[in-house]
């Protein structure tokens, strides 16, 4: 059978796109590798995304830049990685938030995190600490929650966006323990610690990163951390259990992914680049522990299973909550 002569340029075309995209994936990287982050410098995600890039650069011999695209609680870097080519050239450091927690919270979500990215790896796991300005008189997670209680709605909490996980937790802390605080939403997290650390706001749940170098200063008083475990990075603090909050775990997490269509020869590449100098490194241990951060390493099935267990038990959170974004 003899096909049309159109169909036999077609297949002959596809053929040769075919062959020259394994000899560009075998030269994968060629040019510099961009790392979008959706939220502002200095916030935990970024920070851990310029670590990472450190480590991408020197595995794979190319340049490896972090490009800031904050707003909309993570939202435009998403849409902007999940629009990029899928070439491995423009990655997604992306957040609980973003991953997790905004595909329930937004009813109107213009990317899903496992239909339109590729998985790569989780990067860490960034326990979520309770602070308060220092002239907040509540000296204890308890003291907080009681204060709150005789004074419902009285006492504000700042966050890094409406639907970041900082907003989210406070919220699922203020259902668990029965309290009524006012939320004050800023354009990204490095804001609201600014006027916590200023007295403009009370209170705030965020991350080591964001609030552990004041409290060493004596800016903040941190009150708590919600994990199972007192994190190295400051050991006087009490978990929410300690605190006498109950067992209260809610960390966030940074993790890589590519837009969806990426071969998987360059998801590979990628996660093998990571495999080998990331969570076992000591130099990343230390840079990440200084932070109140712990290194992670998935590979792109075991991160994919763990981003839909993520959607899954954070819908839950959301329906609990009340919380909803539209």
């Amino acid at each position: 059978m003899r096909l049309p002569l159109r169909a036999l340029r077609a297949a002959l075309a596809a053929l040769g796109l075919s062959v020259l995209g394994s000899v560009a994936h075998a030269g994968y990287p060629d040019k510099p590798i961009r790392l979008v982050v959706g939220f502002p410098p200095g916030q935990a995600t970024d920070m851990i995304a310029r670590v990472v890039a450190k480590k991408l650069q020197d595995a794979l011999g190319q340049p490896v830049v972090v490009d800031n695209k904050p707003g909309a609680a993570g939202i435009i870097g998403s849409e902007i990685v999940a629009k990029s080519a899928p070439d491995g050239y423009t990655l997604l450091v992306g957040s609980s938030g973003t991953m997790a927690i905004n595909p329930s919270l937004y009813s109107k979500l213009s990317y899903h995190p496992l239909r339109d990215f590729a998985p790569i790896s989780l990067l860490s796991v960034v326990p979520l600490f309770l602070a308060v300005n220092p002239s907040f008189p509540a000296q204890t997670a308890a003291d907080l929650v009681k204060q709150a209680k005789a004074a419902p709605g009285k006492i504000n909490y700042g966050s890094g966006g409406s639907g970041v996980t900082s907003h989210l937790t406070m919220e699922l802390l203020k259902h668990a323990q029965g309290i009524d605080l006012t939320h004050v939403p800023y354009k990204g997290s490095p804001a609201a610690v600014t006027d916590l650390i200023g007295g403009q706001i009370n209170a705030m749940i965020d991350t080591g990163p964001a609030l552990l170098p004041h409290m060493r200063t004596g800016k903040l008083r941190v009150l708590a951390v919600a994990s199972e475990k007192r994190n190295p990075a400051a050991p006087g603090v009490p978990t929410m259990a300690e605190a006498g909050l109950g067992n209260f775990v809610a960390p966030a997490w940074v993790g890589l992914s590519a837009p969806k269509g990426t071969p998987k020869e360059i998801v590979d590449a990628l996660y093998k680049a990571l495999s080998s100098n990331w969570r076992d490194a000591p130099d990343v241990k230390e840079q990440l522990n200084a932070l109140g951060a712990e290194p992670a390493l998935m590979t792109p099935d075991e991160f994919a299973r763990y981003i839909q267990a993520e959607i899954d038990k954070w819908a839950l959170a959301v329906k609990l909550s009340g919380a909803k974004v539209d």
